[in-house]
């Protein structure tokens, strides 16, 4: 029986013209993009089957996503595949997405169970804004208080119940845990006098970053303060009086993942349920995955 190996994609994507990461039957997805390009690059008998670390939603955009694919063995070395595969995605990826790099994965890697925290950035322009980034920041159109509304983010740091935050799905659980969650206003480069709003998590539920975006805004504008947030962080439904912002001006920067030797152990520890076992805290990895 023909063995297979395990490859590790790191990839961007402007998410404007995508339906989100997975796949759907008559849109055009991240994921199916993808592996349609790799089973036709590789003329694989089977589709091709990407895990990845976060499945974003319709419009929203990613610099620092990555996924995993098993593939069968070739008679090359796997990091000479490796090398050949990412040369050949390169000259056939539409403009909107791109692969940076191929490689073999390290045993136990997964690209889903294996991360230990996402970091999001979401960009709002107070006033018209640059046309030239109408795709990526989102614009307000009034004042924001930045200082109030970084002072507000750090009742949503730590282990919580975000079910006020996000979309329920059946059987899952809305608890995780924010390591960061900061707002500043950006003072140099291109995006300079914009608002970063940024979020880092072992994980994030459906419109969860978008929904803290929402809020904060909120407390920015001066339509509500900080208790009111605090009020909503261990509400116990979803909460009707926050915005879910719109999706061009999120996007995923980054993912982190434990030393090699902890990738396995990782991946079985983030399977279990947060409601049964809430997840410890992990060390921060800084550097880009």
């Amino acid at each position: 029986m023909t063995g297979s190996t395990r490859y590790r994609l790191d990839l961007a994507y402007d998410g404007a013209a995508f339906h989100g990461w997975a796949s759907q039957d008559g849109l055009r997805t991240v994921q199916g993009e993808l592996e349609h390009w790799l089973t036709t690059v590789l003329r694989l008998e089977s589709p091709a089957q990407l895990t990845v670390a976060g499945r974003t939603d319709a419009g929203v955009h990613a610099r620092g996503q990555v996924a995993h694919v098993d593939l069968p063995d070739d008679d090359l070395p796997s990091d000479a595949y490796a090398d050949r595969l990412t040369r050949r995605l390169a000259r056939v990826l539409p403009a909107d997405l791109t692969v940076r790099s191929v490689t073999v994965a390290p045993p136990g890697f997964d690209a889903r169970f294996s991360a230990i925290w996402r970091r999001y950035v979401y960009r709002l322009a107070e006033t018209t804004g640059d046309p030239l980034h109408r795709g990526l920041v989102h614009r307000v159109g009034r004042p924001l208080d930045v200082e109030a509304m970084d002072a507000a983010a750090a009742a949503l740091v730590g282990l919580h119940d975000f079910v006020a935050f996000c979309k329920a799905k059946p059987f899952a659980t809305t608890i995780r845990r924010v390591l960061d969650c900061g707002v500043t206003r950006v003072d140099a480069g291109e995006l300079a006098g914009t608002v970063a709003v940024e979020i880092r998590a072992d994980a994030f539920c459906h419109s969860m970053v978008r929904s803290v975006v929402g809020a904060l805004v909120g407390v920015g504008l001066g339509q509500h303060d900080a208790a009111w947030l605090e009020r909503h962080v261990s509400a116990a439904q979803r909460a009707r009086d926050i915005k879910v912002m719109p999706a061009r001006g999120l996007v995923l920067e980054e993912v982190g993942y434990p030393a090699d030797d902890q990738l396995a152990a990782r991946a079985a520890q983030a399977r279990t349920r947060r409601d049964e076992q809430p997840l410890p805290l992990q060390p921060a990895i800084e550097e880009q995955p």
